[in-house]
């Protein structure tokens, strides 16, 4: 939007205190040159004239609306009959080429300033002595630099427009691309955790209950301690799904500290699978971040998993490792083991490798797997302590 002629502007001051400069000066001018009598008073009528339309056009700009182009002609319709007159009131014109300007469109605006250089110079030759070009050229100088800069100026504002316009868009872009990045980063979270929390237990249940079935008839008692272990592993779960949907940590570890949960873990798993799942712990236990202890949790739930539904293991081991600027945890079975890069990695077993890949990423940890047919796999977490001990 263009500039209009009531805000307080810094050109606009100049303009106005310019144009009421100019006709108070051509005003003492004439009657320094004239005095009194004569046509004094009707020079002094049409000045009035002219500054009280100018100001009650620029006081009441917005109230004129679709006015003002009528105004702009009553202003310089006034000008001209001081101009005929009195033609020391050409010089007005200046600040009139500046009026014209920021009102009109590019080719009214030219014709109008056209007209009040032609004004101008034959006033100015009206009362020269004889012809000197500069009454010619000096006008259509003055004229000619305004109407130019104007409209650069013009072309300056519409690119900076079409610059703030393209940095909304943009800005709206960016935040739109923001919001999806969001929901994606929440949807992976949320699968996330629903792999760990819920296809886990499932799992687990599984694979107790596989257990106690093939155990039913041969061995009554142990198949009774599978579904008992199934039953505690339902309610464990359930109790890790509600406590996700409602934004908490794991209950497993408000009540125990994380090296005990994890040799509970170790023992369940390895009670599920009929082979032993051996926890070591290495260094000197301190206290760690909650983020990084639920971390090591849901990747130690997530590999051995793995374990119990891939590696067809005979043993398995859980090394939980202090050092001093960061947790190491290894998970290492003997079963059937993978190629890492097939096309095997991207099923199941590769989802869960994949997922805790991002879970121990978002900490700034890393995250190292070593496997090959028939050798086992070896899957170890690094997570950097973040917290002064």
């Amino acid at each position: 939007m263009k500039p209009h002629l009531g805000e307080t502007t810094g050109l606009n001051a100049a303009m106005h205190a310019g144009f009421f400069l100019l006709l108070a000066a051509s005003v003492a001018r004439f009657v320094a040159g004239h005095g009194l009598s004569g046509a004094t008073p009707l020079i002094l009528v049409l000045t009035g004239a002219l500054a009280l339309v100018y100001v009650a056009g620029v006081l009441s700009w917005e109230a004129l609306d679709r006015w003002r182009p009528l105004w702009l002609t009553a202003v310089i319709a006034v000008w001209l009959a001081l101009v005929v007159a009195a033609p020391s009131f050409a010089w007005c014109a200046v600040p009139l080429f500046f009026v014209c300007l920021q009102m009109l469109r590019p080719r009214m605006m030219i014709a109008v300033v056209v007209v009040l250089t032609v004004a101008t110079i034959l006033a100015q030759l009206r009362i020269a002595d004889g012809f000197d070009p500069s009454i010619v050229l000096a006008p259509i100088a003055v004229a000619l630099m305004a109407t130019m800069t104007f409209l650069q100026l013009d072309r300056d504002r519409l690119e900076l427009g079409q610059t703030v316009g393209e940095l909304l868009r943009t800005r709206i872009d960016l935040a739109e691309s923001q919001r999806v990045a969001g929901m994606v980063e929440e949807r992976e979270r949320l699968a996330r955790e629903i792999h760990d929390v819920l296809a886990q237990g499932l799992s687990s249940l599984r694979i107790l209950l596989q257990a106690a079935q093939r155990s039913w008839e041969t061995d009554p008692e142990l198949a009774k301690a599978h579904v008992s272990r199934a039953v505690e592993a339902a309610g464990d779960n359930l109790d890790e799904a509600r406590r996700f949907v409602k934004g908490l940590g794991s209950p497993r570890l408000e009540s125990t500290d994380l090296d005990e949960t994890l040799r509970a873990l170790a023992e369940q798993v390895g009670f599920a699978v009929t082979h032993p799942v051996r926890f070591e712990i290495s260094g000197d236990p301190y206290p760690l971040e909650s983020e990084v202890e639920a971390c090591l949790l849901r990747v130690a739930q997530s590999a051995l998993a793995n374990v119990s539904e891939h590696a067809r293991a005979t043993k398995a081991a859980v090394t939980l490792t202090y050092l001093a600027d960061k947790v190491v945890l290894d998970i290492r079975d003997d079963g059937v083991g993978f190629a890492p890069d097939s096309t095997r990695a991207s099923g199941l077993r590769g989802n869960g490798l994949r997922m805790i890949g991002e879970r121990v990423a978002e900490l700034g940890g890393e995250m190292v797997v070593e496997s090959a047919p028939g050798e086992g796999t070896a899957l170890a977490v690094a997570v950097p302590i973040r917290e002064v001990r």
